[in-house]
């Protein structure tokens, strides 16, 4: 069960993190200030050539392929994340890998602390997918950002309740998968998340996610995953 667990997280970190990209690239692109017809300059006319161009003058080099704005565009198989909204610090998602629908919710950490202190990581996520196809609904993953010691079992507090975490390198579950929708209704109902984890290197890490938004995130992404 964990085995087929980890094959899911990490079949889908690709669109994990173009899905990460996809609200702060839209918030970019609605920040900019369009220019207005009545205060931009007027165009000046372009002078005419004195002369014809030199047929034999070698022709300028191709500009360079633009690179994608968001790791959205460079996911394998045209599976790019699409956003149906954004609730608080949640997200809601589908996309298609290989045809088959996946709807998931999608959190960045509200606050991270290590131990010691300022220890690099890569980004941290959590989130909820469901599987119509494979019949999974709802399953809890993270991404933590460092690998996990080996055999070290994390934690997540939800209000009074605890769950203890399975890990293997970066990524982490329920331990026992019957608490899994327990886990769900406490976030649904919860104000924070808290998750603490031990790197392979000892490092502790301690990451907090605000759980408002989460239940419209939730919501909505069953509409498109009934």
């Amino acid at each position: 069960m964990q085995r087929l667990r980890m094959r899911r997280l990490w079949g889908v970190v690709p669109l994990l993190l173009a899905a990460a990209a996809l609200p702060y690239a839209a918030c970019a692109q609605q920040s900019t200030p369009a220019t207005s017809p009545s205060t931009s300059a007027p165009a000046k006319p372009k002078p005419k050539p004195d002369a014809k161009p030199d047929a034999t003058a070698p022709k300028p080099a191709a500009p360079a392929a633009a690179k994608p704005a968001s790791p959205a565009a460079a996911v394998a198989g045209g599976a790019q994340p699409k956003l149906l909204g954004q609730y608080g610090m949640w997200g809601a998602y589908t996309a298609a890998p290989g045809g088959k629908k996946i709807c998931f919710v999608l959190a960045k950490p509200s606050s991270s602390d290590t131990n010691p202190p300022n220890r690099p990581r890569n980004p941290v996520y959590i989130f909820i997918s469901s599987r119509p196809a494979d019949k999974v609904s709802n399953e809890v993953s993270l991404v933590v950002g460092y690998p996990f010691k080996p055999g070290y079992e994390a934690n997540a507090q939800i209000g009074a309740n605890s769950f203890p975490l399975y890990t293997q390198q970066d990524g982490a579950w329920i331990k026992n998968a019957a608490e899994e929708a327990k886990m769900v209704e406490a976030m649904r109902g919860g104000d924070t998340a808290v998750v603490k984890g031990l790197s392979a290197k000892g490092t502790q890490s301690t990451d907090t996610f605000a759980l408002k938004g989460i239940a419209q995130a939730l919501d909505r992404a069953g509409q498109e995953c009934k």
